[in-house]
């Protein structure tokens, strides 16, 4: 797309997601976008995000398990959510509804990145007033998540983990490759913390953040210590 190819000349790098999402913001009628890497068998890493609200977005869905992100992996198809008041989004979503109205958002929309039977991640897409998507408009943000899925797909990763082409950190994005590090490298240690698997661990980790209204991130940089039978505790070398 020739929106995306600009955004990427502007920031003279190669063509990135973060570009997808950027002209994905030009193009539709949202307020913002933003790509995560996720697959049914392994925790979301949030890729890139356009604004502020994005980011909380995701980091809703991926503390809560719930959304429109976690649907449209599922169910390997769009979710297309017009205004969240709906009553029927308030029961599909009975926490992350009334979460993603406090962010800032009124309509979510999340499209599967998605080839055959491998699918990476999803795109999500938010506007701060009700929002329905037309169907060429519908029709280009499909046309960007499958721009998204191929750039996924044949993005290389280097040493240190990072996606190749992504943005750094002077440009307001998350570090894909440190950002997962801490997120794995946590999940792990609860394993032994806690000596249950891997998918228990992560929902234990999910939990704590959720009820101490902390991002993931945030828990795992104060080096928490779960033990089976107590709260988590802090440990002495935290600052």
């Amino acid at each position: 797309m020739v929106l995306v190819a600009e955004q990427a000349a502007r920031r003279g790098t190669p063509v990135g997601v973060v570009d997808v999402c950027t002209a994905a913001v030009a193009a539709l009628p949202v307020g913002g976008a933003g790509v995560s890497a996720m697959s049914k068998t392994t925790a979301s890493h949030p890729l890139c995000s356009t604004d502020t609200i994005s980011e909380q977005l995701k980091e809703l869905q991926l503390t809560l398990g719930e959304g429109p992100c976690v649907d449209a992996l599922t169910h390997g198809s769009a979710v297309l959510s017009p205004d969240l008041l709906t009553g029927g989004l308030q029961d599909r979503w009975p926490v992350f509804a009334d979460a993603a109205l406090e962010a800032g958002a009124r309509a979510v929309f999340a499209l599967p990145l998605q080839i055959g039977a491998i699918s990476p991640g999803v795109l999500d897409l938010y506007a701060d007033v009700p929002t329905v998507l037309n169907a060429e408009e519908l029709a280009d943000a499909l046309a960007f998540a499958d721009l998204a899925t191929l750039l996924l797909l044949d993005a290389r990763i280097d040493e240190t983990g990072a996606q190749a082409g992504a943005p750094s950190p002077d440009h307001g994005f998350e570090d894909l490759g440190g950002y997962r590090a801490e997120i794995d490298q946590a999940t792990g240690i609860l394993t032994v913390q806690l000596e249950v698997g891997i998918d228990e661990a992560f929902v234990r980790l999910r939990a704590y953040a959720y009820t101490q209204g902390r991002q993931l991130a945030d828990v795992v940089a104060h080096r928490l210590r779960f033990s089976p039978d107590t709260e988590p505790k802090r440990t002495d070398d935290d600052d």
